[in-house]
């Protein structure tokens, strides 16, 4: 008998395979974590990912309508990197657009271009370009510093002609705004705020309620005559605390290692902090009443924040992603908490600019704790 104990068995090596994939099999999240997160993970970085982006929304303020500033927008336009979505009256429309993130550059073309072109006096067209994220303008700037200097050239005919030549009878001057430098940490530091919220929001809560049922604590809070919105809070309020002093810590990074410039109100952003946050924690508290056990609550945040930091532009600009890819961003609150916490930190937006990215946030959060109080009844059903 001892012999047959330590001889190898195909049959009871079957047995055991056999039983792993029924258990397997049965525990549907971790299966669904198996199969599913790789094909996420494929069609994300495969599809979605775009480090090269083109058909950015710019503006064109055009005081001139002369050829000669026809024949250059249609040459930047034709370069892919530029998408003409807004045809702007004033300065100050520009810079609003520009603030709220509604567009990414701005082309000047300046009163009396042509003329000044014809008399040879180099008139210059300006660029400003939102540079929060350099990655997502340094190629559409590196495409207008390569234009072809003959791009007018067959509009210099006649007594033009001697314009012609190796130099470009224009200059086009770019003003990079809101980040003159183009310093990676200023765009990075802010979005980790957002980003440090969502991981650890959600995975705290996602364990509350699940928590309580591995515990075997779970009966004596359903004995309680407890309202579910009263769980709810009283399970989230604590951490709303916890994610304020971890934003107080990375503010002060940003201040003092990072030189991160702060130019908005701060007591704004820890307004609106409170509606991410909650929104949050309301999303991990739905996972709780969702999941049978701690493994496959952390699993659900899993599928909830690849998503959220590769298509909400922290990692990967926004505007370089196909549109599908932008629909779904949309649809996250934290694509929508790194526009305001940028614009707060780097460009000094107050509520009306903030406004645009801060009402989706909210809808999400009582959409989020709507959903989050049904499960919770059907729990205590």
């Amino acid at each position: 008998m001892a012999v047959s104990r330590l001889s190898f068995s195909s049959l009871r090596t079957w047995a055991i395979l056999r039983k792993e994939f029924i258990q397997m099999w049965r525990d549907r999240g971790t299966f669904a974590m198996m199969v599913f997160l790789p094909i996420m993970q494929l069609v994300l970085f495969g599809f979605a990912i775009n480090s090269d982006p083109k058909n950015l929304p710019a503006g064109v303020l055009r005081a001139d309508d002369s050829p000669f500033s026809r024949t250059i927008l249609k040459s930047l336009e034709n370069a892919e990197y530029f998408k003409f979505t807004h045809i702007l009256s004033s300065e100050k429309e520009a810079q609003h657009l520009l603030d709220i993130g509604e567009i990414q550059f701005v082309i000047n073309v300046p009163e009396n271009f042509g003329r000044k072109l014809q008399r040879g006096e180099r008139p210059a067209i300006l660029i400003q370009a939102d540079a929060t994220d350099p990655s997502a303008m340094s190629n559409a700037l590196a495409a207008t510093a390569a234009l072809n200097p003959k791009v007018i050239d067959r509009d210099l005919i006649g007594p033009l002609q001697p314009l012609q030549g190796k130099l470009a009878p224009f200059e086009m001057r770019v003003h990079k705004l809101y980040n003159p430098e183009a310093i990676t940490q200023y765009n990075i530091v802010p979005g980790l705020i957002g980003t440090i919220l969502t991981l650890t929001m959600v995975v705290l809560t996602s364990v509350a309620v699940t928590r309580e049922k591995e515990r075997g604590t779970m009966e004596n809070l359903l004995a309680t005559p407890v309202r579910p919105i009263e769980v709810m809070l009283g399970k989230i309020l604590p951490f709303i605390i916890v994610g304020y002093l971890q934003v107080l810590v990375v503010l002060a990074a940003a201040k003092f290692i990072f030189f991160v410039p702060i130019e908005g109100s701060l007591t704004l952003l820890s307004l609106a902090m409170i509606f991410f946050i909650t929104a949050n924690l309301a999303i991990g508290f739905t996972f709780s009443t969702v999941a049978s056990n701690q493994l496959q609550a952390m699993q659900m945040t899993t599928f909830f924040f690849l998503p959220s930091i590769l298509l909400s532009g922290f990692m990967y600009p926004f505007r370089g992603m196909p549109n599908w890819a932008q629909s779904i961003g949309e649809f996250l609150p934290l694509t929508h908490f790194l526009r305001i916490v940028r614009g707060i930190l780097l460009k000094g937006n107050g509520l009306t600019e903030i406004w645009p990215s801060l009402w989706p946030i909210i809808i999400f959060m009582f959409g989020a704790m709507g959903l989050a109080m049904l499960r919770y009844r059907e729990t205590l059903d």
